[in-house]
C-alpha cells in the first residue's frame, strides 16, 4: 500500500467498528484496499482476513480483560467458524471475485437492516 496515511486511517477505523461492534472491521478494510490497495479482487478478499485477523485478536483480549467473554458461550460458534473458515479457504480462488463482491454488499445490506430491526 503506498498511501501509509490513509492506510493508518483506515486501520484506526477498522479498529474501532470491531472494538465497537465486535466485529465488522472488514466492512472498512474491504473497500480501502481495494482503491489504495493496488490489490486485484481475487488478494482482496484473503488480504482483508489477514488484515482483520490481528485486529479481531486485539479486541477478543480486551473483551476478555474486562470480562465480556464466555469461551463456553462462544465455543460452539467457534467451531462452526472454524469450519467455514477452512471451506472459504479452500474454495478461495474457485469464486469469482465478482460474486464475492456482491455476495460481500448483500451480507452487509442484510445486516444493517437487522441491525436496524
Amino acid at each position: 500500500m503506498k498511501h501509509s496515511l490513509p492506510a493508518r486511517i483506515a486501520g484506526a477505523m477498522a479498529g474501532l467498528a470491531n472494538g465497537l461492534f465486535g466485529g465488522g472491521g472488514g466492512m472498512v478494510f474491504v473497500p480501502i484496499l481495494s482503491r489504495w490497495g493496488g490489490l486485484d479482487r481475487q488478494k482482496l478478499f484473503a488480504s482483508c482476513v489477514g488484515v482483520i485477523f490481528p485486529v479481531c485478536l486485539v479486541s477478543a483480549a480486551v473483551y476478555w480483560l474486562r470480562g465480556g467473554v464466555s469461551l463456553r458461550e462462544a465455543l460452539p460458534y467457534l467451531l462452526g467458524g472454524a469450519a467455514g473458515g477452512f471451506l472459504g479457504g479452500r474454495l478461495y480462488g474457485r469464486v469469482s471475485a465478482g460474486f464475492l463482491k456482491w455476495l460481500f454488499a448483500a451480507f452487509l445490506f442484510y445486516a444493517g437492516v437487522k441491525y436496524l430491526l
